[in-house]
């Protein structure tokens, strides 16, 4: 058998390195597929109530002891295919963690509750009668309290978020802190990089250690390939076990278990039951898939702000939240000069050294907007492939958010503002954004788009024809067979994922454990 290694972090994974035998088998309660916010819930939750767990993450484990805080290298040690993970189009970047701890490593600490709309539309819409804010209000306050979420002090709101608040006041526009998921902020703004001060409270410090110390178990560089089913009923994985430094299977992997938790995020768990061939007789896996496609608004700003100095993010925008008013929201969100100098295309040669020049006045305002559900991910010859464009429904909406946010950066005494287009665009004055941004047209290549937010792909709904889980995360085929990542989202949720999935896989967890005799007698 493999050893369990006890690393001076202090969190006991089984890495590639730690593995000699060709084959391996092993036997749990339960097997969890992703060591993110989905993955490491539920494996604490189970463990905590007396099953045996084992954790499969197909990333490296990297303790934050060996966080270089430097954004290009961390995307090569921390991110889904080294930070280049794209859609088949390639105007999209769609971020996610790959390491142990997942994508709550490398986020950026925002913290929002379910908005109670979004819980309504998929009540309605959806079924899902049991999500009411009553029936999670105990688990959106159990994941605060463990991960220590609060409201942004005024020391935690830097000047990047000060010149946003200013203009929001100026304009009458409705703005609020953020609440980050942190204890005693270093103020570094180094979030997407991993917190080297152990101060984020990520999974990699919080939930996966209390798991450990309930039993559970880790493996890293341990790639799933198939979940195993028996007459309906799951029965384990098979997995690979890879030598990071060679991209060599050093090992077969087998894990027999009573139920299994997909937690691996929303673009690789409709990957893994794809390549089962399980839970799709609804034709849903891999479909409807959202992602908040986002865009940094950037602008020059007449004094220094230094965007990268301070918490990476302080307040946010919520004037135009509600879908009725818009259906999107504006972060002030830092970023240092590598970010700064691809976010936006201020041109070539001399007008790209000014820009860079000027580099410590400019100031970032990212825009979120609820997309709808039109992309799909799937496999190509066993090749992923993230098929995703902007609707035609969705494109006015993230053309106005450019608008807001230039309205906000003009009100915040910005003096011009750069368009995140492909093409070299600049909004000189107030009175040229309409005309700026009404001219950009709906064409592929068009926006620089980011996403951290994959989600949608593993729908939940009451209705087995056309949802893959049901109201309590059990796929609708397999018994024992359980999401719990922002797969299951129904539509996307327009803020940032990450509580709603702490909670979602706290409030899955109870359900197993209150009928644990259906999954483990």
């Amino acid at each position: 058998m493999a050893e369990m290694i006890a690393t001076t972090h202090g969190l006991a994974v089984t890495q590639a390195k730690d593995v000699s035998q060709a084959s391996i088998e092993l036997v749990a309660d339960v097997v969890v597929v992703g060591s993110g916010a989905g993955g490491a819930v539920a494996a604490y939750e189970l463990a905590r109530a007396g099953k045996s767990v084992i954790i499969l993450e197909s990333g490296p484990y990297v303790p934050s002891a060996e966080f270089t805080e430097d954004f290009a290298r961390a995307m090569n040690q921390l991110y889904q295919d080294k930070g280049t993970q794209a859609n088949s189009d390639g105007d999209l970047l769609v971020l996610q963690g790959r390491c142990v701890g997942g994508s709550t490593v490398v986020n950026g600490c925002v913290s929002f509750r379910t908005p109670d709309y979004i819980l309504e539309d998929w009540q309605k819409q959806y079924g899902l009668t049991n999500l009411t804010p009553e029936a999670l209000e105990p688990y959106f306050s159990k994941v605060e309290a463990n991960l220590g979420i609060h409201s942004n002090e005024e020391h935690e709101i830097n000047r990047n978020s000060s010149v946003i608040r200013e203009g929001c006041k100026k304009l009458g526009i409705s703005w609020k802190p953020f609440k980050r998921n942190i204890r005693e902020c270093a103020l570094t703004g180094h979030c997407l990089s991993g917190c080297a001060s152990d101060r984020k409270q990520s999974m990699l410090v919080t939930y996966l250690p209390w798991a450990v110390s309930h039993g559970a178990r880790i493996y890293s560089d341990a790639h799933v390939t198939r979940v195993l089913a028996d007459n309906g009923r799951v029965s384990g994985v098979m997995a690979e076990i890879i030598d990071p430094a060679t991209g060599q299977k050093k090992s077969e992997l087998r894990v027999k278990a009573r139920v299994v938790v997909a937690a691996a995020g929303a673009v690789q768990t409709p990957l893994l039951l794809q390549r089962s061939q399980l839970a799709n007789s609804s034709g849903q896996v891999g479909k409807n898939f959202a992602c908040h496609p986002s865009l940094m608004v950037v602008a020059e700003y007449p004094d220094d702000v230094h965007a990268w100095r301070g918490a990476l993010l302080g307040v946010y925008v919520d004037e135009w939240a509600h879908p009725s008013k818009g259906g999107f929201i504006l972060e002030a969100g830092g970023a240092g000069p590598v970010e700064l100098s691809a976010v936006t295309q201020p041109g070539i040669g001399k007008p790209f050294m000014d820009y860079m020049t000027d580099l410590k006045k400019l100031a970032g305002l990212v825009t979120l907007i609820h997309d709808h559900n039109v992309g799909e991910i799937t496999l190509d010859n066993e090749n992923k492939k993230i098929n995703y464009q902007i609707s035609s429904a969705d494109f006015p909406a993230m053309k106005a958010s450019i608008k807001a946010a230039a309205r906000v950066h003009f009100a915040g005494g910005a003096k011009k503002v750069y368009v995140p287009t492909v093409q070299h665009r600049v909004i000189e004055s107030v009175a040229d954004i309409d005309a700026v941004v009404d001219a950009i047209e709906h064409e592929l290549q068009t926006f620089r788009m980011v996403s951290y937010h994959p989600q949608g792909t593993c729908r939940m709904g009451a209705d087995a024809s056309k949802s893959v889980v049901n109201p309590y995360g059990e796929t609708h085929d397999v018994k024992g067979l359980f999401i719990t990542d922002a797969s299951l989202f129904p539509t996307s949720i327009i803020v940032n994922p990450q509580v709603t999935v702490y909670t979602l896989s706290s409030y899955i967890s109870d359900h197993i454990v209150n009928n644990q005799e259906k999954y483990f007698a």
